[in-house]
This record gives C-alpha cells, structure tokens and sequence, in this order.
C-alpha cells in the first residue's frame, strides 16, 4: 500500500515510518513544492506545534495547520486516493477543562494553535466527501515516546534523578497518549472499513 505523507520528518511522523516502512511505500511530502498525490492513503501529520519560549509569529500556526492542511485535503478529494487521516490536536477543543472531555463538546480553543487546528477541521468538515472516500480527524492529548520534546519528558528526567518532587501537594492531573497507540489506531484506520469520524486519542 503507498502512502502519501506530510510531516515526515516530525515526532510522531518518524516513529510512523520507522514502524511501518516494511509494510507501506512513503511518498513524503516536500515543503514549497506542488502537492501531488497519487497515493492510496494520505496521512497528514505536519503542523506547527506549540511555541514554549513565545518567539513564533501567529501567522505560521495558521499557514502550516490550516492552509497546508486544506491544500492537501484538496488534493486528497481531487484524487483517488482512498482514506485521509490528518492529526489535529485536543487543543483544538479547548484550553483547559473540568469535565471529561467527549466528540460532544462544542470547541471553544483560545491559543492561535488551538484556533489554527479547528479552522483545518472546520474546513474539512464542511466539504461534501466523495462516495468510498474515508477521512478521519484525530485529536490526541500530550503524545509521549521516544524522542518527544513535550514536558512529561522534562519531568520524567528530573524524577528519574530521584530529586524530591515538590508539586505533590497540588491538584494537576493530565492525560497524555503513548505514540505506540497513536501508531496501532492509524494502522487501524488504514487497514479497516470504519466510518468517518472525529476521534479523541487519550
């Protein structure tokens, strides 16, 4: 099966190739060059990700996370390639919660990431999909693996050093999504006849 791929070159799209690359051909995509795709699948995982130190221009969330992905999508519709996956990101939906987070609730982000992401959604959402065409949206919480540059692994790294944790008194849950299952639940949704749908991953 081949597979047209954004976001190669990125965490979770690495960890999908290195894991894949006996089963499925990968066309990656290039930055600033036509988008082509003659693919079975598309997998779009490229995207501008949170900016820790605050230095990034608002405009790069929206170019990367909402234009590149409905261009690709637009290719996708125009051609015959089958199941479309694209990753967007619980941030999408909201900022900070009280309740348990469902498909359900209505988005209502505040960061230009989280706004950048239900833009793409939005815009896939709204096209009429071809018949036997699949599209799947995934919004996965803090992924965490080998190779993230998240904070679980910051923290993991201070506590592995056996250094006194000196939060324990505070009230500060998280989920997070192992890369492994965010990789199992693609395979999946590549392999099996399942519904288009919007997915949370945690």
């Amino acid at each position: 099966m081949t597979i047209f791929i954004t976001g190669s070159t990125g965490f979770v799209g690495k960890y999908f190739i290195k894991n894949n690359y006996k089963k499925y051909i990968f066309y990656n995509y290039e930055r600033n060059k036509g988008i082509k795709i003659n693919e079975e699948v598309v997998i779009n995982l490229a995207g501008k990700a949170h900016d820790l130190k605050n230095v990034t221009d608002p405009t790069d969330y929206y170019q990367i996370n909402t234009e590149l992905t409905k261009k690709v999508f637009d290719r996708f519709i125009e051609s015959d390639s089958k199941v479309f996956i694209t990753l967007s990101f619980v941030k999408a939906v909201e900022d900070e919660l009280e309740v348990d987070l469902t498909e359900e609730y209505i988005p209502n982000p505040i960061t230009h990431y989280g706004k950048s992401k239900l833009l793409a959604e939005e815009y896939i959402l709204s096209k009429q999909i071809p018949e036997g065409k699949r599209i799947y949206i995934l919004r996965p919480c803090m992924i965490h693996g080998p190779g993230n540059k998240g904070n679980l692994n910051l923290l993991y790294k201070i506590v592995k050093k056996g250094i006194p944790w000196p939060l324990g008194a505070f009230e500060n849950q998280r989920s997070f999504c192992s890369i492994d299952n965010l990789c199992f639940i693609i395979n999946e949704l590549i392999e099996y006849l399942i519904n288009n749908k919007q997915f949370f991953l945690c």
